[in-house]
């Protein structure tokens, strides 16, 4: 395991995360896609880059040993609701529900099953979550294309393996720019905030991650998300072919002259208004 020197003090007055592994067998499992943070330092500098939490809710998907679940409450959240698949982490969550009484919620369950916006309640929502690798990118797309928009939470703080976070807040023209991108820009503003070597997890992955923070945009160009989605899926699935041939099962050339754009163009040179433009062009039915 990695030097855990940042968590032999007691910052939160509960035991270290290694202890709490150790306790409950948490061995991590490579099918749910674990890697468990161990740095309480670290998870702090997560739950400050979600901003003030005072004053909401905040849901947090795959806690596992709850490192980043005692970070949120430490620094100040009025409530952590978590969702966590895995039955054998249930106790050590429960244990820090013990140290902070009445402010958090366990929920067993999938995140991608899991309605949000009931869970919610109207209630001013933050997400913040070291996500599951295996998951991580499908829950991003379900919340970017949530309905209706301004969306049920005030912001996404999330992390994610270096390269799927450069997809994300990639522009037009970048190597990294494609269908996230692309989602990402039509509603959201991305930052990322910091990145977190491999060393900092147990087991340590053999990627640096990336902890990015997302805005919605208050107005986003009017369009069906799902449509939007299919269309960049087809653009950039043959992303060195020009449009006219990537886009051929939606229409093609035809889909192209409604939206007029040209058809020798390739996928990575389309801004996002014009990706909306090809969405908005394409018949609801089909």
């Amino acid at each position: 395991m990695t030097d855990d020197s940042a968590e032999k003090t007691a910052i939160d007055g509960l035991p270290p995360l290694r202890a709490v592994i150790e306790k409950h067998g948490l061995a991590t499992k490579k099918a749910l896609g674990q890697n468990f943070l161990l740095d309480l330092n670290l998870t702090g500098r997560i739950a400050r880059a979600a901003g003030d939490l005072g004053a909401c809710t905040v849901i947090e998907v795959g806690p596992g040993p709850g490192g980043l679940t005692r970070a949120l409450l430490m620094h100040g959240a009025k409530k952590v609701i978590v969702i966590e698949r895995d039955a054998r982490c249930l106790p050590a969550l429960a244990e820090i529900g013990a140290y902070y009484p009445g402010r958090l919620d366990i929920i067993e369950g999938d995140a991608l099953k899991t309605d949000f916006a009931a869970l919610a309640g109207g209630e001013p929502v933050k997400i913040v979550a070291n996500l599951p690798y295996n998951v991580g990118t499908q829950l991003l797309v379900n919340w970017l294309e949530a309905n209706p928009w301004p969306p049920y939470y005030q912001s996404l703080t999330l992390m994610f393996q270096r390269e799927v976070a450069e997809r994300i807040v990639a522009a037009p023209g970048d190597g990294a720019y494609g269908r996230l991108g692309v989602l990402a820009g039509w509603r959201t503003v991305a930052r990322i905030q910091f990145d977190v070597p491999p060393q900092a997890f147990w087991p340590p992955p053999k990627v640096t991650s990336s902890v990015i923070h997302i805005e919605p945009r208050a107005e986003p160009i009017s369009v069906d998300g799902k449509r939007l989605s299919l269309v960049t899926q087809h653009a950039f699935g043959q992303r060195r072919k020009m449009l006219r041939q990537s886009l051929k099962p939606l229409g093609g050339q035809a889909l192209l002259d409604a939206a007029g754009i040209d058809g020798a163009r390739r996928a990575e040179t389309l801004s996002i208004e014009e990706f909306c433009r090809l969405a908005n062009a394409r018949p609801a039915a089909g």
